[in-house]
């Protein structure tokens, strides 16, 4: 008898068939990527220009305080000091209640009452112009607050001279945010753009 190879017990059929794709199965998995690329466009036409708002804005701190850090290593310990905690702290609070802003305008220009768009923005000034005269002794006291917090006097000292110069800056966050969430209410999101870069370039020279 002849012996068979193990080729030869293989079996040249396979016992299920592959099942060919339908035609309907190809179109939803090109439907899903197809969805998958337009809301990614999506979401980048939105959170594109206001990434690069933040970047200019987190840009402006970074070189002034590398511009400051030139002078001094205690008036760079004062800058870092007011920037990274007072001034975190009233814009915590105003970028909070501006952000209601964006939540009325979106609802008002969806349901197409554009008047009130002007209305909402208004009374968001009027709000936010209200907290930073709360927030005002904050600034004006710093350097007695700052040494009954247990820092160094002549740090605080410096640092009560700085923020002095940062109360029109607080005041400016008024407008700076609330127009903000009123342009992006409406989708015009690169305004914000153009002139958070543009504040960026102005910044950098006057440096």
């Amino acid at each position: 008898m002849e012996r068979t190879t193990e080729d030869d017990e293989r079996p040249t059929v396979p016992l299920l068939e592959p099942k060919p794709a339908s035609n309907e199965e190809e179109e939803e998995v090109g439907s899903v990527r197809r969805r998958v690329v337009e809301e990614n466009k999506k979401l980048w036409v939105v959170a594109g220009p206001s990434i690069c708002a933040r970047f200019s804005s987190f840009g402006v701190t970074v070189i002034s305080q590398a511009f400051i850090g030139h002078i001094g290593a205690t008036e760079l310990a004062a800058y870092a000091l007011v920037s990274t905690v007072l001034m975190r702290f009233s814009n915590g609070i105003l970028l909070g209640m501006a952000s209601a802003l964006e939540t009325l305008c979106g609802q008002s220009y969806g349901a197409k009452q554009y008047h009130m768009l002007g209305i909402y923005l208004q009374r968001s000034w009027l709000v936010l112009f209200c907290c930073a005269v709360i927030l005002l002794p904050v600034y004006i006291f710093t350097t007695p607050l700052l040494i009954a917090l247990g820092q160094d006097p002549e740090i605080s000292a410096v640092a009560g001279t700085i923020s002095l110069w940062y109360i029109p800056v607080m005041f400016s966050y008024i407008w700076a945010f609330t127009l903000q969430m009123y342009l992006q209410a409406q989708s015009k999101n690169m305004i914000v753009t153009y002139l958070a870069f543009l504040n960026l370039g102005i910044h950098l020279f006057l440096s």
